[in-house]
Order: C-alpha cells, then sequence, then structure tokens
C-alpha cells in the first residue's frame, strides 16, 4: 500500500490531448447507444445510466479507469488520500461531466442549424474543461476539483494514441518510399 502511494504522487499529470481522447472514447459511446432512444426525457435517463455505469462503476471495478481512460493510459485518483476514489467521488464527478456531457450532446444533435444554440448548450462542458488550464500543479478540471481527485498517466493500458501515432508514421514513410520510387 505504501509503493503505491509513493506512486501516485511520482506519476506525471496526464496531458489535456489525452483526457480529450479519454472523453471522446467515453461520450462517443454513451452518445451512440443513448442516441437510439427519441424520447429527450428517456434518453437523457439511458444517457446517465450509461455513463454512470461506464464511468463509475466500471472505473471502481477497473482500478481507475473507464473505457477511454484505459485506452489511453490515464488513471483517475483521489488526490487527498493517494488512492482510488470512493464511489461517492466518483459520482459527484461523473454527475457533473454527464450534466455536460448530456447537453454537448444536445448541441451536437442541433449541429449547425442554430449555431449559437449549439455553442451554448456546449458552454457548461467548455467551462469546466477550460479550468484545467488554471490548476498548473495537479491540471484539475472543475469536476476534479469538487470531487477531489486528479488523473494520472499509468502503463496500465491500451496506449491508443501512441499506436495510432506510430501507424501514421509509417503509413506516411510508405507513402514517401512508393512516392520516390514513381
Amino acid at each position: 500500500m505504501y509503493s503505491e502511494e509513493i506512486q501516485y504522487r511520482r506519476s506525471p499529470k496526464a496531458p489535456f490531448d489525452r483526457r480529450g481522447y479519454a472523453f471522446l472514447i467515453d461520450f462517443v459511446v454513451v452518445w451512440i447507444i443513448s442516441s437510439l432512444v427519441t424520447n429527450i426525457i428517456l434518453e437523457f435517463l439511458i444517457f446517465t445510466l450509461l455513463w454512470l455505469i461506464l464511468r463509475v462503476i466500471v472505473v471502481d471495478k477497473n482500478k481507475g479507469q473507464s473505457l477511454g481512460n484505459w485506452a489511453m493510459d490515464l488513471k483517475i485518483v483521489d488526490l487527498k488520500f493517494n488512492r482510488l476514489p470512493s464511489l461517492l467521488s466518483l459520482t459527484k464527478r461523473e454527475g457533473i461531466i454527464a450534466l455536460g456531457g448530456f447537453l454537448a450532446m444536445i448541441g451536437l444533435k442541433i449541429n449547425f442549424q442554430d449555431f449559437l444554440l449549439m455553442i451554448l448548450f456546449m458552454t457548461p462542458l467548455i467551462l469546466d474543461v477550460l479550468t484545467v488550464f488554471t490548476n498548473d500543479q495537479y491540471n484539475q478540471a472543475f469536476h476534479d476539483r469538487i470531487s477531489g481527485t486528479i488523473i494520472i498517466q499509468t502503463k496500465r493500458g491500451f496506449s491508443l494514441d501512441l499506436r495510432l501515432k506510430k501507424l501514421f508514421r509509417e503509413a506516411r514513410k510508405t507513402w514517401r518510399k512508393n512516392r520516390k520510387n514513381d
């Protein structure tokens, strides 16, 4: 237990882009399933339920990682106790994000038919995320500050972003090589 506490304290902060990609992976999975329902109230209930399952229950059972966090090698940690957050902390954290995510989903469904309304619906999520830039020490967003959590990098995961970068490098190298041969 003591070695785990030291590991959390020395783990590097999660880069902003990785956090964004992890959120997008989870968001798209929940959005696809919940958008199959056309009633807005039922859609909200399904979105919230799926979000809490994916981002609270799975995180609790999977050592601090949701599907997106696992794909991007990230982990949620309680800042005060340097361990996995409690279910209450995770629920507070994800409740805030779920509300912002649902409003963003409505805004994205409106799309560019009414651009100002789309931006208005996305504003809570944007403001929540932009608070990451006001905390240099831990890179905490608003929902992290409320729940007392941080996101750190971990070696346990899929490294999707690194794998994609490697794949693109190899594809670019092959394309340039084929182009020179033509």
